[in-house]
């Protein structure tokens, strides 16, 4: 495989970057550096574009990355391609994936990213239980907080994330998916968080992420139960913001995916990138606390070129041209 070219920037967390005492907001000048140097990285990074592998991806690669050109622009494909396995998490798709999700997080002139299956009926089984088998007891917990680490850099990609579901996604394979912005799945597919049917529980983020998605007590019955749901049950929950009726290639839940990412990467790459700072950290917080992240967000779109391109856009009565500055 090519090797990866990564750009690193060191940022602590959001949350360790503000006192929350009593529900108020102490630290407004610390968020605000905090968030102008998330904002320069998003007006500034577009000046060279960060490749991840080159375009002669070998078909034996268990994860390929596909940056789409034209009209599609600033949309990137993370394709997982364990065909033999079932998509299964292996030691060696987490280190593909780290390595892939470290240089998107750092690539400003993508905008949307899809995390979708290359292998048909099939979106990520969760573990792979064969290679589990063969780990010591000692190796166990290091590698599941190594996957619980990848799920949670996914999570928190400063740009739209959007799953396609077209097959099974079931444990760590839900879990994936539920760090994502949005999801899409096949009425067909099967989802579920079913450790329990292994006398184990959800160890890369799902019980969490799950009830903060469908609620507590849905949660609860569902990982109880280690019941598998289909597209259409999802979507009732609200576990899945679209379902769709496969088709014979098998990948109506990608092209519903891609639909969707078409939609999002006409708007200003900033301004997105500020929104779901503002909504992945408010709603961890109180409703105050909450409304001030907010307003720290919109005041870094105030400054951006894009904004006057939109107003000016809007004055000329023609489609903006946003560049991320």
């Amino acid at each position: 495989m090519a090797s990866l070219v990564r750009c690193r920037v060191l940022v602590q967390p959001f949350r360790s970057q503000i006192n929350i005492i009593s529900g108020v907001f102490r630290s407004d000048s610390v968020l605000h550096t905090f968030l102008n140097k998330r904002a320069h990285c998003a007006r500034h990074a577009f000046n060279g574009r960060v490749r991840l592998y080159s375009s002669d991806v070998k078909s034996g690669d268990d994860l390929i990355v596909r940056y789409l050109d034209g009209d599609d622009s600033g949309i990137v494909v993370l394709g997982i391609n364990r065909p033999q396995a079932k998509n299964a998490i292996s030691k060696n798709l987490v280190t593909m994936m780290s390595e892939a999700v470290e240089s998107l997080k750092m690539d400003n002139q993508v905008r949307t990213v899809i995390l979708c299956s290359m292998v048909p009926g099939i979106f990520c089984a969760g573990a792979d239980l064969k290679e589990r088998a063969k780990m010591q007891q000692s190796e166990v917990g290091p590698f599941v907080t190594k996957a619980r680490t990848l799920i949670t850099e996914l999570g928190t990609l400063p740009m739209p994330t959007i799953a396609a579901i077209d097959g099974a996604a079931l444990g760590g394979g839900l879990e994936m998916a539920l760090a994502c912005d949005i999801r899409v799945a096949a009425i067909s597919a099967k989802m579920g968080l079913v450790e329990t049917k292994l006398a184990i529980i959800p160890g890369a983020g799902g019980t969490q992420r799950l009830p903060r998605t469908v609620g507590v007590s849905v949660a609860k019955e569902l990982i109880f139960a280690a019941r598998a749901l289909n597209g259409d049950e999802a979507k009732s929950l609200g576990l899945v913001n679209h379902a769709v009726e496969q088709n014979k290639s098998g990948d109506a839940a990608y092209l519903r995916a891609l639909d969707l990412a078409r939609e999002i990467i006409p708007q200003g790459p900033i301004a997105i990138r500020m929104a779901k700072l503002a909504i992945n950290q408010g709603i961890e917080v109180d409703l105050k606390t909450g409304l001030a992240i907010e307003e720290a967000c919109y005041a870094q779109v105030i400054p951006t070129k894009d904004r006057l391109e939109g107003l000016q856009a809007f004055k000329e009565k023609r489609p903006p041209r946003f560049k991320g500055e």
